[in-house]
């Protein structure tokens, strides 16, 4: 089997997640990027990956292939017309695209019926609504990690945000939104584009406004709205492979903030291999060669094999201490508690629910209470350079597991950003309940912080 990974800088998520997870499958893979340097050990071709059309020459004049593949943000759409180009398995082009542009995604989401945020797009040139009422975003069209995202409460601060960010981006489009207020979750699908797999979600903690840093998210395996996010995903023409999708709960109901039509990534996809015991990352590469989910088995731990999985990086199994009774007790549930679900035995004798949620099937699926998770972001406070800096390490603290990785390194100098590029370094944490993971997080911050001066 050949797979042709696509990709850009590199990531936890390939370099942790798929590149071992295509090993452990006994896959030849070869990677197509525009940093060949970036990945040492491994079959790089230097392409420039965000052209069709040097993606298809590229692979057409190397070996066969069988599965094409990105888990890039900007590279979703090039990446799926390469596949379709040779006749496998992949992504529509088309939700790639809409999902990736913020003013088509709620283009769609207004036709679709699905819901209506108000939403202007600012082509360069053009002037930010200073008639709008109301706080407003402005951000990149089809920006990431919180950079250059904003908000502005009156027409003052809209004009000066607006040309603050064209004045950092020039030449690209921004979109103003209305401000969605509430408690802002995720929704973790899987899909193979006829069966649609809800594994969980995470409730985000914000740094302050006006900006919009992800400091914190929690294990939420069952959380409101899910239905809501499930209809947007199928008007969007979202089922095939992972995708993560961000949403508010708002006084009137559900909005969706974003759709990211691949895996969850800072650490929180290590997290799910942890919460739900699954080999994640080998599920995603598997749909991508065409296998159903159907055939990839149920979430139990009677499908993991030694050293493969849940908590492994780079290959290395995760410490039995990590393991408790909880984290293996998991309880399999339907969306919304649809009346249309059908009670079925899953292959270790547990019950669970099956639903068909416009024509797909969707099975729904949380671990028990026993556990819970969270990925927590180690973040500059100000501007300058790193003088203390704690290690790679995998650690119990209290009842809790507890992973840290370093983003940053000694004396490395770090200009303030106010986005997720002020991550100094991740902590993964799984533990019996919330108090024990909050426990935990707070002894490593006392005993191990990060300082700059």
């Amino acid at each position: 089997m050949r797979l042709y990974l696509a990709t850009l800088n590199p990531t936890d998520s390939v370099i942790s997640g798929f590149l071992p997870a295509a090993d452990t499958l006994g896959w030849d893979v070869t990677i197509l990027t525009d940093r060949p340097e970036r990945y040492p050990g491994r079959e790089t071709i230097g392409t420039d990956v965000r052209d069709t059309r040097a993606l298809i020459d590229t692979i057409a004049r190397h070996h066969p292939p069988d599965v094409v593949f990105t888990n890039s943000d900007h590279i979703q759409a090039e990446t799926a017309l390469a596949a379709s180009y040779f006749g496998l398995p992949g992504k529509d082009w088309r939700a790639c695209l809409t999902t990736k542009n913020k003013s088509l995604t709620r283009r769609a989401l207004a036709l679709a019926g699905v819901e209506s945020v108000r939403s202007v797009r600012l082509p360069p040139g053009d002037p930010p609504p200073l008639e709008w009422r109301g706080p407003v975003v402005i951000k990149p069209r089809e920006g990431v990690a919180s950079e250059d995202v904003i908000l502005a409460r009156n027409a003052r601060e809209l004009w000066t945000a607006a040309s603050a960010i064209k004045a950092r981006r020039p030449g690209e489009t921004l979109v103003a939104e209305e401000y969605l207020e509430g408690p802002l979750l995720t929704l973790e699908t899987f899909g193979d584009g006829r069966e649609i797999r809800v594994l969980g979600g995470y409730r985000t903690t914000l740094g302050p406004l006006p900006h919009f840093v992800e400091e914190r998210l929690d294990w939420e395996p069952d959380g409101p709205g899910r239905e809501h996010v499930l209809t947007a995903l199928n008007a969007l023409g979202v089922g095939f492979g992972a995708c993560h999708t961000e949403y508010v709960l708002t006084t009137a109901g559900p909005r969706i903030i974003e759709i990211n039509y691949r895996v969850i990534g800072d650490n929180c996809d290590f997290l799910l291999t942890d919460l739900l015991d699954i080999p994640l990352f080998e599920w995603i590469l598997r749909v991508h060669a065409g296998e159903p989910i159907a055939d990839l088995g149920e979430i139990s731990a009677e499908h993991m094999t030694p050293g493969q999985g849940a908590g492994t990086r780079g290959g290395e199994p995760r410490d039995a201490k990590a393991d408790s009774a909880g984290m293996r007790d998991f309880a399999l549930e339907a969306a919304a508690h649809s009346s249309s679900a059908q009670k079925v035995i899953a292959h270790d004798g547990t019950p669970k629910e099956v639903v068909a949620h416009h024509g797909k099937t969707q099975v729904v699926i949380a671990p028990g209470r026993m556990m819970h998770g969270a990925t927590v972001s180690l973040l500059a406070d100000r501007s300058g350079t790193i003088v203390a800096a704690p290690p790679a390490q995998e650690l119990a603290i209290g009842s809790a597991r507890v992973w840290h990785n370093p983003l940053r390194a000694l004396g490395d100098y770090v200009q303030l950003t106010h986005t997720n590029r002020d991550y100094l370094g991740l902590l993964r944490v799984v533990g019996p309940d919330p108090v024990a993971v909050d426990d935990a997080v707070r002894r490593f911050r006392e005993e191990q912080p990060w300082v700059i001066s």
